[in-house]
């Protein structure tokens, strides 16, 4: 594994234990596609740290699991946003 690769695998590991971000989160704060970000986290960094790995992964289906209720979420907000918009007029 080249070095800038083994560099960043092990920075998107620490953002995301520090922060408990998302993947999507992460791979806009890092300017990489999600895709990379999963690579990183599940093929990559078992090779380098299997602690580390169990603790992402832990973090990462944690978001995964909570995922439908932000979808739910989000859009409970935008429709609330609309009626407050169309009562304004």
């Amino acid at each position: 594994m080249k070095e800038y690769i083994r560099k960043r695998v092990l920075d998107i590991c620490n953002h995301i234990m520090d922060t408990k971000h998302t993947v999507r989160q992460t791979a806009t704060v890092f300017g990489v596609s999600k895709s990379t970000v999963h690579k990183d986290m599940i093929e990559r960094l078992p090779e380098i740290n299997k602690r580390l790995a169990a603790k992402v992964k832990n973090i990462l289906e944690m978001n995964k699991a909570e995922r439908h209720i932000r979808g739910g979420e989000a859009t409970r907000k935008k429709y609330k946003e609309e009626k407050e918009d169309n009562s304004c007029k």
